[in-house]
């Protein structure tokens, strides 16, 4: 888990791809995203883009990509698209929904997650997440997210 400070630190800087990238190392520590070696490829205003390699990590029994990692995957790339320019000393992204349709599958390559932003308002943030795998650009996944900006004042 990232360290308090780390943070506080993501929390008060610029929200920046550069920025994120920077920090990407220290946030993803001691988390799912380390474990999965989930990186971080692009952030803006309107949406973000993550990339994972296949491995035994992201296998179920039969050889193919899990479906819950395509699920931890579009919840990843929401919740963190919610912190975008959102004053974190305040209010936090909270997921309050999630649903997925599973297409296709995939055994090897890198799997990209483009997540977009379908409407924002003042208390709740939907994204659209695609689950794609690289090599073919095919659509393995896509996913629905709602977070909801929870006040922590």
């Amino acid at each position: 888990m990232p360290e308090p400070e780390v943070l506080m630190r993501f929390a008060s800087e610029e929200h920046s791809v550069a920025s994120w990238r920077s920090m990407w190392p220290e946030l993803r520590r001691g988390t799912a995203l380390e474990v999965h070696g989930v990186e971080l490829l692009a952030a803006d205003d309107e949406g973000i883009e993550l990339s994972m390699v296949m491995g035994p990590h992201a296998l179920q029994p039969f050889g193919l990509l899990h479906g819950g990692i395509s699920m931890l995957l579009g919840e990843s790339a929401a919740s963190m698209h919610a912190c975008w320019k959102l004053d974190l000393t305040r209010r936090v992204p909270v997921g309050i929904e999630i649903n997925g349709s599973h297409m296709r599958s995939a055994t090897e390559g890198v799997i990209l997650t483009r997540g977009r932003v379908l409407r924002k308002s003042r208390t709740l943030i939907h994204h659209e997440v695609e689950i794609v795998q690289a090599e073919s650009g095919k659509t393995l996944s896509v996913i629905r997210v709602t977070n909801l900006f929870k006040s922590i004042a």
